[in-house]
């Protein structure tokens, strides 16, 4: 066999895709397997769980991403509903391809489903970004990153501790690889063609002048049930956040899911608009560039404390864990859930003194795809090998 040829009888990897942040995820694995040697042969698989179509198309064309061959388009329900449906939609996929693999990422209903799907066929699956726990039941996500973890035949990690994770769940260390961080690679093969914060104020028709500010400006990002399903919750964050705009512009990059919950419960008088700029969901591209013109970062989201890490801009988490500790103990990410004197303390530090600058995390160099492709090619070769 011609060591620089993928096996004929070797189907190709399904790499699976359901909502925008395993876009990011996704990119650079593509792009390394593309590059491989053999080239490793793909079937990208979106299941469609994100169904924002506008905000979808933006992803795949900032990061280069090639569009889905076979999109399931699954779309919303509950959590049951939306996984049941994907694993029905997905295993006519397997039927139809001769897969050496089932790829997934990341901790979204899909990722779940198609592993369930693929192991219960007997088809291997690789999860990359396994092994982080929050090690909070109440969070769907923690559900599918525990089972499928699980489950999976190769987990590759982002973080050393991922390993410890696994092992007190009793997962074998040989199916662990540790191979740094895929969210990453995107950011640092991206960084250079982001989109500047005025530019994207501009398009959105929102007043730039508060870039001007010498104190700079906080952006914010809000999505996570637990901070925007519950009226007395979102109406104590955006009193907070009301005060936080009393020490610099805010820039609130607003979630489909917070805006129609803002207006179900009629809060869009809390909604300070002489301090706190509304802009629609941001494509990759422009909330990069605003995430690296910021002075502070305030989420829920776990991507935004992995990127404010890399880019070394103090983030404060509204939440009171986090699956990435790394970001707290190495990078610039500080957790303050809800507490508002913790938030407005944790701002005026960084007003102060700069804040968190942290440090570049262990293998957070951009090719952690590169890692991937080259360990999951040699796998499933040999495994081939010791079947034929």
């Amino acid at each position: 066999m011609n060591p620089n040829t993928w096996p004929a009888t070797l189907g190709p990897v399904i790499c699976v895709v359901g909502a925008r942040p395993n876009f990011m995820k996704m990119a650079p694995i593509l792009r390394a397997f593309a590059a491989a040697t053999p080239a490793i042969p793909t079937l990208l698989v979106h299941t469609g769980q994100h169904y924002d179509k506008d905000m979808s198309d933006r992803f795949f064309e900032d990061l280069r991403l090639p569009r889905p061959q076979i999109n399931l388009d699954v779309g919303s329900g509950s959590h049951a509903v939306q996984t049941a449906e994907v694993m029905r939609r997905f295993e006519p996929v397997l039927d139809q391809h001769n897969a050496s693999c089932v790829l997934v990422v990341g901790d979204v209903n899909s990722t779940l489903a198609c592993t369930l799907v693929a192991v219960k066929k007997c088809i291997p699956v690789a999860h990359v970004e396994a092994g982080l726990r929050s090690y909070d039941r109440q969070m769907p996500e923690e559900i599918n990153r525990v089972l499928t973890d699980q489950i999976a035949d190769l987990l590759y990690t982002t973080e050393r501790a991922a390993e410890a994770n696994l092992a007190r769940e009793g997962v074998p260390g040989e199916r662990v690889r540790f191979v740094g961080n895929v969210m990453i690679d995107s950011l640092l093969a991206n960084r250079e063609l982001a989109q500047t914060p005025a530019a994207t104020l501009a398009a959105a028709g929102a007043d730039a002048s508060l870039l001007a500010d010498r104190r700079g400006y906080g952006l914010i990002t809000l999505h996570r049930p637990s901070n925007v399903d519950q009226r007395e919750t979102l109406e104590d964050i955006f009193t907070t956040l009301n005060q936080v705009a009393t020490r610099l512009p805010l820039v609130f990059a607003l979630h489909p899911r917070t805006r129609a919950n803002i207006g179900k419960f009629g809060l869009e008088h809390l909604i300070d608009r002489e301090s706190m700029l509304i802009l629609p969901p941001q494509g990759y591209l422009e909330m990069l560039g605003l995430m690296n013109g910021a002075t502070v970062v305030l989420t829920d989201s776990g991507g935004l404390q992995e990127e404010t890490t890399a880019l070394g801009v103090p983030c404060l988490t509204l939440r009171e864990n986090t699956e990435r500790p790394i970001t707290v103990d190495f990078g610039t990410n500080t957790l303050v859930g809800r507490d508002r004197a913790a938030i407005l303390r944790g701002v005026d530090d960084i007003l102060a003194g700069g804040g968190k600058r942290g440090r570049m995390p262990e293998l957070w160099d951009g090719r952690a795809a590169e890692r991937i492709a080259a360990d999951l090619g040699a796998w499933l070769t040999a495994r081939h090998n010791g079947a034929a």
